[in-house]
């Protein structure tokens, strides 16, 4: 997953303010990458498709919104 299409679900799920701010904030345990926000571990070079599974675990969402949202042409 490419760190654009992670910020795209963030705000698709969140909204644009409230996905910035849990990406900034929200400490999550990711396998053995350890703990940290979304932004620290991207930054430590954990895969954002897995930051993104241990948010989706974390919020509770649907398994149907975990792809973000269908939009034409995509």
């Amino acid at each position: 997953m490419r760190l654009t299409e992670f910020h795209q679900l963030l705000a698709d799920e969140f909204g644009e303010q409230e996905g910035k701010w849990i990406a900034h904030s929200h400490v999550l345990h990711v396998g053995e990458g350890g703990a940290g926000t979304a932004e620290e571990l991207i930054d430590a070079g954990v895969d954002p498709r897995d930051v993104w599974r241990g948010l989706c675990e974390d919020f509770d969402i649907p398994e149907e919104r975990r792809l973000g949202i269908d939009r034409p042409g995509d």
